[in-house]
């Protein structure tokens, strides 16, 4: 195919089965930073969720079928690519749209700026667009759509003065723009949105355990740096220990101990979660199960997006400061760019997390600290997550695989999203035992602590049995 120069609203046909999608304009003063993205659109026009978004802070498609390959500069030009393989993009995606946004200022101040299309293998220019722009912050310069079972290429030039979040809205993507709290700010726990759970009682009855049972354990357990914490966070760290031994009781599990390990979800759509407080809130309520039921009343813990990163063991008594320094989402919100920000001793780098779904990625890393640190007690994994599954065979993989290993996994979907492969666990046949507890609730801060408890403890005893007359505890 030979290059063609192309008009706004022109299209031509596309055999290459991969191409290179150049975004170039002039350098000067004045001049705003350019980044180009694409949509990855089904036959409605919408994304299927908020993965389909690849740009800057999200450069890679989970099917790798797009890609954000950064910028190049030279003799004055700057260029911003994309790659796309056509023949990646599955039966659900008819349409790439291939974006841009200026940064500092308007297109109409980009001189120069011209969209190339080209051969991904032999870089052999395909089409060449220059567009014409004014007061826009961000547009849509060309798109790649199927028609008839064939790739096309189209000239768009469609201005928006929203910016990118305004564009990207148009097409599905979800935009949550609240502004970041400071590092050094904790976020507030919204205990005062939650009902007050049933009272509970003064003392818990412990009943003994059978001979072939695990060892007794006092309820309340003594305390574990407990008495450092300010008041009112003792108190209702007492109160919820009570709770858990309650929900413990009703299960049957009275004098069971367990390692308990935390997974936070840290993906882009958890962002309001982390500002509101939730996530914190949660961590709290988490710190009691792990008060209850471990032996040394800690918690392992990890964070998880695109990658997943061990965070600090969570200590009892150095709670507030655990939730102050680790309890953090993304550094960026999905739309702005990545501002590098001091970062107190021990703490991650939220920016190298990133922000899409990669669920295995953590369990993977879990299951590689188990075996490395096996424990007499077996292992409950807390794992939270926001939804936006798409990794479903590595993560059932993951699981199957997991069965033959003492760690029970129970999963806690924080609202009405897409759970995938978690949500049928129970069901999928060919496991010795069932190794994976799953529900979700659509507002977490509004379920009172005993419920929320009786929930994230009803599978785990039934586990513990199963698991025993297996041989594999």
């Amino acid at each position: 195919m030979t290059a063609t120069s192309m008009s706004k609203g022109a299209n031509l046909p596309v055999d290459s089965p991969a191409v290179r999608v150049e975004l170039s304009w002039r350098q000067g003063p004045g001049v705003p930073d350019i980044d180009a993205s694409a949509l990855l659109l089904t036959a409605a026009g919408r994304v299927r969720d908020d993965g389909d978004f690849v740009f800057y802070n999200q450069p890679r498609h989970a099917s790798d079928a797009v890609t954000h390959t950064g910028k190049q500069s030279a003799a004055g030009i700057t260029t911003d690519s994309l790659e796309v393989d056509l023949r990646r993009l599955g039966d659900a995606v008819e349409r790439v749209a291939l974006c841009a946004s200026a940064d500092g200022g308007t297109f109409g101040q980009a001189p120069g700026l011209v969209l190339r299309l080209l051969d991904a293998g032999t870089r052999a220019e395909l089409a060449r667009f220059d567009i014409e722009s004014g007061t826009e912050t961000a547009l849509i310069g060309g798109e790649l759509y199927l028609r008839g079972g064939r790739w096309k290429f189209r000239a768009v030039g469609q201005g928006y003065a929203s910016g990118l979040a305004g564009l990207a809205t148009d097409f599905g993507i979800t935009v949550d723009d609240t502004p970041e709290a400071p590092a050094s700010t904790p976020a507030p726990a919204p205990a005062s949105t939650r009902p007050a759970p049933a009272p509970a009682p003064d003392h818990v009855d412990v009943a003994p355990v059978p001979p072939s049972g695990p060892a007794p354990v006092p309820t309340p357990l003594p305390d574990r740096g407990e008495e450092q914490l300010p008041v009112d966070l003792r108190k209702r760290l007492t109160l919820r220990k009570e709770q858990v031994a309650v929900s413990l009781r009703k299960h049957g599990a009275v004098g069971v101990t367990a390692r308990v390990i935390l997974v936070l979800d840290a993906s882009g759509s958890m962002a309001a979660l982390y500002s509101r407080g939730v996530v914190a809130d949660v961590v709290e309520r988490m710190a009691a199960v792990a008060a209850q039921l471990d032996d040394d009343g800690e918690m392992q813990a990890w964070t998880f997006a695109t990658q997943a990163v061990r965070l600090p063991d969570l200590r009892i008594g150095e709670l507030p400061q655990w939730l102050r320094l680790h309890v953090r989402g993304g550094e960026v919100g999905l739309f702005r760019r990545s501002r590098k920000r001091g970062l107190e001793p021990s703490q991650i780098d939220m920016r190298t997390v990133g922000i899409q779904n990669e669920e295995q990625k953590a369990i993977a890393q879990v299951r590689a600290y188990v075996r490395e640190n096996p424990a007499a007690a077996p292992t409950l994994v807390l794992f939270f997550s926001d939804g936006g599954v798409y990794r479903n065979n590595e993560i059932e993989r993951q699981l199957r695989e997991a069965v033959e290993e003492p760690v029970f996994w129970q999963f806690v979907g924080l609202g009405r999203s897409n759970y995938g492969v978690l949500e049928r666990f129970d069901t999928l046949p060919g496991r010795r035992v069932d190794n994976v507890g799953f529900f979700a609730v659509d507002d977490i801060s509004t379920l009172p602590d005993q419920d929320l408890y009786d929930r994230l403890l009803s599978e785990f005893p039934t586990w513990i049995t199963a698991a025993r007359h297996a041989g594999i505890l």
